[in-house]
């Protein structure tokens, strides 16, 4: 007597985007619109931003950060795919790279992920470090000073890059004054991330990685080193982009975000139904998962 197969229980996939400093997960509105249905997408406000702004305790590494969203991560009960953006891209890459979350993240995509530490391994790139980690300092002086504005315009200057000088409203203006004071705790934990080139290279999961030829050149390194580190990491470069490109130019990177998803999932399921592999073999496909630079 024939029986019929065991419906299986499929559960989807949940895309966690992390945003930027002195940003929200509103700025993965459209983002999510690209995803569609066939995902739950999961964009929490970082600590100290948006809704998340009430911290008895603000986190001081990226660890922390990590820790302090592990509760709303955990309620994604299927696999997750990663995508960050400056300081979002840190905690993303963190999130990636540590045990707890290693064996849950299918992709990883890195928008300009703020790592400097990673490029104080030879003299020209350490000169990019010590000029963001001094630009750290001074606005964290500020702040002590009472200068709010002056701090929130000298970390605007830095982030446009050579971008042209985009006028914020007076409302954005005071939209961000309400939460610079988190902006020091950002570079805290970033200037003291340590072994990023090393975990960089042990990555074993597809990573698309995204720049803009607009963006300060510090973060156009780290993209460069990062890529030139992770196994099979795709890249993307817009050369009319600034540093805020996930939204100046969502319309142009959310269809790759959605493929390099798409592409990890159809990877994901030829594994489950593979049968086991070695580790080497399983590296040697997963170096052909990558999109072609743009």
């Amino acid at each position: 007597m024939a029986t019929s197969a065991p419906t299986q229980n499929v559960t989807k996939p949940t895309v966690v985007a992390l945003h930027c400093s002195l940003g929200s997960g509103r700025q993965w509105t459209r983002l999510a619109e690209a995803l569609g249905d066939d995902v739950d997408v999961l964009a929490p406000d970082l600590s100290g931003y948006g809704r998340n702004i009430v911290r008895p305790m603000l986190p001081t590494t990226l660890a922390d950060e990590v820790a302090q969203l592990g509760e709303q991560i955990d309620r994604a009960a299927g696999p997750v795919h990663l995508v960050g953006h400056s300081y979002g891209g840190a905690v993303a890459f963190k999130m990636a790279t540590s045990e707890a979350y290693a064996n849950r993240i299918r992709s990883l995509t890195l928008i300009e992920p703020v790592l400097p530490t990673l490029l104080r391994d030879n003299s020209a790139d350490r000169r990019l470090h010590d000029v963001f980690a001094d630009m750290g300092t001074r606005i964290h002086v500020d702040l002590w000073n009472g200068m709010y504005m002056e701090a929130l315009d000298r970390f605007l200057e830095f982030w446009n890059g050579s971008g042209p000088r985009e006028t914020l409203s007076g409302e954005a203006r005071l939209r961000m004054i309400e939460t610079i004071e988190k902006v020091p705790f950002d570079f805290t934990a970033i200037l003291g991330e340590l072994n990023v080139a090393s975990a960089a290279a042990a990555l074993r999961v597809p990573t698309l990685l995204v720049s803009g030829g607009l963006s300060p050149y510090m973060t156009q390194r780290i993209v460069a080193r990062l890529a030139a580190l992770i196994p099979g990491a795709g890249t993307r470069h817009l050369t009319t982009a600034g540093h805020m490109l996930p939204i100046t130019h969502a319309r142009s990177i959310n269809p790759d975000i959605v493929r390099h998803i798409e592409l990890a999932e159809e990877f994901a399921k030829v594994l489950l139904a593979a049968p086991p592999e070695s580790d080497a073999a399983r590296r040697g496909k997963q170096s052909h998962l990558r999109l072609m630079p743009g």
